[in-house]
């Protein structure tokens, strides 16, 4: 299986190790560059609120025992690892991106990204997709202080950053191998739309399909989404993997990772076995039908609507160019919390001199990161700051700023 471990090597190239700002290097740290680019996402704030973001069943439906989107991060980092690990690939690497392979989803899971999306292509003419969001939060958002407490951007390297917009599982592949260009990570324009650059990000995006498919079954289970009928069908599916498994997350997270292991070379790629992959592919239409179309979700998608377009409203009603936070400051926020924390948050990422300097909890000085906002002379960069601040929102702080509304 250490076949891989050659063709790997090529994780050497100073183009995947490259960063644009030669920023964090202190002397005598004992990181490799990918373990440093772990430690800053496990430190960043986006990493934080994956706790409180949907995995599927909205807040855990009430259920201590219910996945939710960090939980899921690290089952894809358990599964990535061990074919990783197998395979002979970089262990470093493969951590790395898995830990920061959903930094960039909205809050309510796929139906916070549906409502996000028809916002933009209404206002900004283009796609909300989180693999692009992910790129865009590591590279523009997410802070983290120096030495110096001076606050940086992430500055991650390019083969994390590459995996982390590369890895969409929503298509069906019945094998992988890496693309065979370097390019502008920019020119993504859809999910799936080029592999990943590594072995490693390919892992990982095969890694994820693994990870959720079976847990989201057992948490759907643990709900009770599943009559007779349903029951019968996951157990017919059973028999293909032999041995009178159970289709559960344990036998299905050790037969893909398996078969493939066993069906898997550098000149094939990662590859499944076709009786897997069929199984794979039935596994993940049953849970498409049964759990993420599911009636009993229609409630939960209407609310997640509600609250991200009513955010998103009010928010934009403040408007008023480069005067829009001095605005927000003169009407004293109209008493929302949430209105407040976002011009805080907002005059961070803008040029000096167009925000409450007194707002911000760190010196205006201190903030060495990108300016993305400008002055906030265009509205489609208000557009693009108010959606920002909406997708890295969790699903709480989302509902309690929803009901300040109810207050008023």
């Amino acid at each position: 299986m250490n076949e891989f471990k050659n063709v790997a090597a090529c994780n050497s190239d100073e183009r995947l190790t490259h960063r644009e700002l030669p920023i964090y290097k202190t002397d005598g740290d004992v990181r490799s560059d990918f373990d440093r680019d772990y430690t800053r996402i496990l430190h960043s704030f986006g990493f934080r609120r994956l706790k409180h973001k949907t995995q599927v069943f909205f807040g855990g439906a009430g259920n201590d025992h219910i996945c939710t989107r960090m939980e899921h991060v690290t089952h894809v980092g358990s599964v990535a690892f061990t074919l990783a690990e197998a395979l002979g690939l970089n262990l470093e690497l493969v951590k790395a991106i898995s830990l920061g392979h959903d930094l960039g989803h909205a809050p309510f899971g796929h139906h916070g990204e549906t409502v996000l999306n028809n916002i933009t292509n209404k206002y900004l003419n283009e796609s909300f997709w989180h693999e692009r969001n992910g790129l865009h939060f590591i590279d523009d958002i997410e802070l983290l202080p120096d030495h110096h407490e001076c606050m940086q951007n992430l500055n991650l390297t390019y083969a994390v950053r590459d995996g982390i917009i590369s890895h969409c599982g929503e298509i069906d592949e019945s094998s992988l191998k890496p693309r065979s260009q370097y390019m502008d990570l920019n020119d993504f324009n859809k999910p799936g739309q080029y592999q990943a650059y590594t072995w490693e990000g390919c892992v990982v995006k095969l890694s994820d399909k693994i990870a959720y498919l079976g847990r989201d079954i057992e948490d759907a289970s643990i709900l009770g989404y599943f009559d007779d009928v349903q029951k019968a069908e996951l157990r017919s599916m059973s028999a293909a993997l032999g041995n009178g498994e159970s289709i559960n997350t344990t036998s299905i997270i050790h037969n893909l990772i398996f078969d493939i292991c066993r069906n898997s070379s550098p000149e094939e790629g990662l590859c499944f076995s076709p009786d897997m992959y069929d199984l794979l592919c039935n596994i993940k239409q049953f849970n498409s039908i049964n759990i993420y179309q599911s009636p009993r979700l229609e409630t939960y998608r209407k609310y997640a609507a509600l609250i991200i377009n009513e955010l998103f409203r009010v928010l934009m009603e403040y408007y008023k160019s480069s005067d829009t936070v001095h605005l927000m400051a003169e009407r004293r926020f109209d008493g929302f919390g949430f209105v407040r924390e976002f011009a805080e948050w907002v005059t961070m990422y803008c040029d000096g001199g167009i925000g409450e300097e007194s707002l911000l909890k760190i010196p205006y000085k201190d903030l060495h990161n990108k300016k993305i906002y400008g002055a906030l002379d265009a509205p489609q960069l208000y557009v693009r700051a108010v959606v920002d601040y909406i997708s890295g929102m969790t699903d709480l702080y989302a509902q309690k700023s929803f009901e300040e509304l109810l207050k008023c």
